[in-house]
């Protein structure tokens, strides 16, 4: 069996490096799965991407060139959109090959068009890192014109000018006649998927995002801590997300909120950030703070998630949340929102802590509840590891996509 997986990165983002560990997981099943990227940085030979110096440059400009329509969208939704209006080759290049079945993942910043995703001919396999695929341009939303249909007359007010996600909504309408088999990563986008205007009567299945756990497992707390330059003696809590101070999807101002409920509940917590630097004016948290910045490869970061106590993921959406399954998978204990993608990875009182969305001092109580009790905390180490491996490794979820490829076949 032949897979050409599409994804504009290989491991660089969250959902790159999901497509990258899906790719590695159904080639040790003994899939023969190439994984094709518009912008390669790893070494790795079973990933291709552009060849020469011209095809890397144009590959770049691409995103950024199609991304000048945005400013004729005037909205308050901060998340990135994606037009995928520039014609590629990957439909003919795709349709002539030998290959079995098309895997695509993350496909945006012009990798391929809307209609050249329509003009594949041979099986689809799609996996959804994100609302991208039935909403406009918008890659998450809170509004709910999914559902019913990008019209005129459903606009948000705090939307004006082109109205772009209409466009976008529309040109999948038109271009994408034949179903495609989608999978995602949760119950909860499987919900969006099959409860929207665009997707609804399309096959859907739900398979978590995959994780080595033979490389990803807990190590020495100490030597960890001491690695990083981190204290020895102190409970450390963890929060990670690529410019997530200024994401509000992922939550560091309810992460805030309930730190001001903890001051009196846990004596000496300091706070560990990563996927950002420390800004010039650090908010005051009432603890002290550590910031890492960008850590890429999976050793730092397995390091990093072993220093700490307790990872915490106050997101308002998540398609899944891998930094939560990154650290169940180092033994960590999750603290998060009993929402979106988060309620599939974390189980409440046995591998974390889910609280009332967007409950900060419930969020609070439940990174009270994780530290405070030793023999309670062990249990909760030991579970978080056992179920990452029993649901999330590698020939788990390369099981659950070979079968949809030979379905799809």
């Amino acid at each position: 069996m032949k897979v050409a997986a599409l994804s504009h990165f290989d491991v660089h983002g969250g959902a790159a490096r999901a497509a990258y560990r899906i790719h590695h997981a159904v080639r040790r099943k003994g899939v023969d799965s190439i994984l094709w990227v518009s912008d390669k940085r790893s070494g790795d030979w079973t990933v291709k991407g552009p060849g020469s110096k011209l095809a890397k440059a144009i590959a770049k400009i691409r995103g950024p060139l199609a991304g000048e329509l945005e400013h004729l969208l005037r909205t308050k939704n901060p998340v990135l959109h994606s037009f995928s209006v520039l014609p590629s080759r990957w439909s003919q290049r795709l349709n002539t090959s030998d290959v079995d079945v098309i895997h695509l993942h993350w496909v945006n910043s012009e990798m391929i068009s809307v209609k050249d995703i329509g003009s594949i001919r041979k099986p689809i396999i799609w996996t959804l890192h994100d609302m991208w695929a039935f909403c406009g341009a918008e890659h998450y939303t809170e509004d709910f014109r999914w559902k019913d249909g990008y019209t005129r007359n459903n606009r948000s007010t705090d939307e004006y000018g082109l109205d772009l996600n209409r466009w976008v909504w529309q040109r999948k309408q038109r271009h994408w006649n034949n179903p495609m088999d989608i999978v995602v990563p949760s119950q909860w986008l499987a919900d969006c998927v099959t409860t929207s205007a665009l997707m609804k009567d399309w096959c859907v299945n739900v398979i978590p995002n995959a994780i080595d756990t033979d490389i990803w497992k807990p190590m020495d707390k100490i030597l960890a801590r001491d690695l990083l330059g981190l204290p020895a003696d102190v409970p450390l809590l963890l929060f990670g997300a690529i410019d997530g101070g200024r994401a509000p999807r992922k939550g560091f101002d309810l992460l805030i909120k309930a730190l001001n409920h903890l001051q009196d509940e846990v004596k000496d917590l300091e706070l560990v950030v990563f996927g950002q630097h420390a800004p010039e004016r650090p908010k005051k948290l009432g603890l002290p703070q550590h910031y890492t910045g960008h850590l890429y490869d999976d050793i730092s970061l397995r390091v990093l998630y072993s220093a700490v106590d307790v990872m915490l993921v106050p997101s308002r959406q998540e398609a899944f949340g891998q930094t939560a399954s990154e650290a169940l998978a180092c033994g960590i204990p999750v603290v998060a929102f009993d929402s979106t993608g988060l309620r599939d990875v974390v189980k409440h009182h046995t591998t974390g802590y889910l609280a009332c969305p967007f409950d900060v001092e419930d969020l609070a109580e439940g990174i009270s509840w994780v530290l405070n009790d030793e023999s309670n905390y062990a249990e909760l180490s030991r579970n978080a590891r056992e179920d990452a491996v029993a649901r999330f490794s590698y020939p788990v979820i390369a099981g659950q996509y070979e079968k949809i490829y030979k379905q799809a076949m």
